[in-house]
């Protein structure tokens, strides 16, 4: 036992130095390098766990633009945005952009290239589809957003806005900048005396399908990172998320209503989730996570302001969470309805974290208190399998339902979470109905 404590220690502590001194353009640590190394030992436990009505790798199978892109001859167009009037140089160039995507939209077979060696500051700008695809924006420099809070006056939730663009990959080995620290610094989070605003998302895709965003650096957003809304298959890889722990909403990659979705080999650490996974989402996978500092990775929260939600088919496996406010999470408010099922947490690595297992349906982000409601999300069907290390809380693990609708089906398989030193775990379970439960440590 000894051994593996200090084997563990020896790695998160090798981990943490590759991560401050690495270059940001190289592939994160993949956590099924280490996978094996804390769970090999562990016996393994036959699933008790089945997506209903899904197969993921059948509904991942639509073709992405490499695959068509083989079947078309010739290379692709290259539109060069200094080609437009981009100068990279300090000066607004988001016009130049505007006008370089206009015509990579309009080609056949197109990549949009943002040169390396040069950052270029834009305004909020939409970039509109349908586009003849296939398309591809291949970011090498640094995009940096503008710090004037007027520039986004005629909209204050968006920065760069990605619509019903399809058959769409951007990728690359630069940086999006957000360049959020003035917004912070207004929000009502950091100054209570300020009123609550909204601030933008760095980068949303809106209705887009066939999408691929891959080897990129998202960094300093004025609010969340990357978000994906009504989109339809899309896959988010070897993507490096950061922004400092204390800065306000600033998740990393934020899931809405949308299918089929895979983020994988991502390393995340802001100041607020580092993956949320909202209503109207199913059939979404994220794998090979690390995450820290940050508030975990959620499934909510779900029905505020007494609105339906409706996320299933959700599956997080191989991850290490580290000194983060929350571990797996599934968040609620009271009054609300509809369901989150169908959820399995499996393979992951908890070391300091805080509350990590964690189910809340008396979600409160308010500064007054929430009067208590008789309606609520129903959440059933949740695993955790595979699941170890180290809690900063008393609570290892936290069921904190609802008395109207207590969550069902919940499975505990080959979960082990202490305390930190000498502090011992504990386990706080109201109104849950436990499914299956092995080798569980602490109980309830």
């Amino acid at each position: 036992m000894h051994q593996q404590n200090h084997l563990f220690i020896f790695f998160i502590a090798f981990y943490l130095f590759s991560l401050c001194f690495g270059s940001f353009h190289e592939n994160p640590l993949p956590v099924s390098q280490y996978y094996d190394l804390f769970f090999g030992h562990y016996p393994r436990v036959a699933s008790l766990y089945t997506f209903r009505n899904t197969d993921f790798r059948s509904s991942m199978m639509t073709k992405t633009r490499q695959d068509r892109g083989s079947s078309l001859s010739g290379s692709p167009k290259i539109i060069n945005v200094d080609d437009f009037g981009a100068k990279g140089n300090g000066q607004d160039d988001s016009e130049a952009f505007e006008l370089a995507w206009k015509e990579a939209c309009s080609s056949r077979k197109a990549t949009l290239l943002v040169p390396k060696g040069r950052t270029y500051h834009l305004k909020p700008i939409t970039f509109s589809g349908p586009c003849r695809a296939p398309l591809t924006l291949k970011i090498n420099g640094m995009i940096k957003a503008s710090p004037r809070m007027s520039d986004y006056d005629n909209d204050r939730r968006h920065w760069l806005k990605f619509e019903g663009v399809d058959n769409f990959i951007v990728e690359g080995n630069g940086i999006i900048n957000g360049n959020g620290r003035k917004w912070w610094q207004n929000s009502c989070k950091v100054n209570k005396e300020l009123p609550c605003r909204g601030a933008p998302t760095a980068v949303t895709f809106y209705q887009c399908i066939n999408l691929v965003v891959a080897n990129l650096m998202f960094k300093n957003a004025q609010q969340m990172h990357l978000t994906f809304q009504k989109c339809t298959n899309i896959k988010a890889l070897n993507l490096r998320v950061v922004a400092p722990g204390n800065s306000p909403n600033t998740d990393g990659i934020h899931i809405t209503e949308t299918q089929n979705a895979i983020i994988r080999n991502c390393v995340i650490g802001t100041g607020d989730d580092c993956i949320s996974i909202v209503s109207g989402s199913r059939n979404v996978q994220a794998m090979d996570i690390t995450c820290g500092p940050g508030h975990g990775i959620s499934i909510g929260s779900l029905g505020a302001e007494n609105s339906e939600a409706e996320v299933s088919n959700i599956r997080v496996n191989r991850a290490l969470m580290s000194g983060t406010s929350n571990g797996v999470r599934i968040k609620t408010w009271q009054g609300g309805s509809g369901y989150a099922k169908n959820i399995m947490f499996q393979n992951i690595v908890m070391n300091n974290v805080s509350n990590p297992i964690i189910i809340d349906q008396n979600y409160c982000d308010k500064k007054e208190s929430c009067p208590e409601q008789n309606s609520a999300v129903k959440v059933s069907n949740v695993v955790y399998k595979n699941i170890r290390g180290t809690s900063a809380s008393d609570d290892a693990i936290k069921f904190d339902c609802s008395k109207s609708f207590p969550c069902q089906e919940v499975s505990l398989l080959g979960v082990h979470i202490v305390g930190q030193g000498d502090e011992v775990a504990t386990a706080s379970c109201e109104n849950v109905r436990l499914k299956s439960r092995w080798r569980v440590y602490p109980q309830c």
